[in-house]
């Protein structure tokens, strides 16, 4: 494994373990923020637009609705 793979995965693995102190609404906020800018991204790639800009608002609209969205609405199953 070459150095830079050694480290991507090293960071990829450090990051999901920080996740673990934090409320529900903080998990949300940044996995709706993740989520949204990865779509943000591949939307204004295929739109043929900004890949940052993209990735910016759809950041910002996946944190938004991940801080909206209460417990109640994520109970799934119970």
């Amino acid at each position: 494994m070459t150095p830079l793979k050694m480290l991507a995965a090293s960071v990829l693995i450090l990051s999901l373990g920080a996740c673990s102190g934090m409320d529900t609404t903080t998990q949300r906020t940044l996995s709706g923020g993740a989520i949204g800018s990865a779509g943000g991204a591949a939307i204004g790639a295929l739109a043929g637009g900004s890949l940052v800009t993209g990735a910016l608002i759809g950041g910002a609209a996946g944190a938004a609705v991940g801080y909206l969205t209460s417990d109640d609405d994520v109970r799934v199953g119970n």
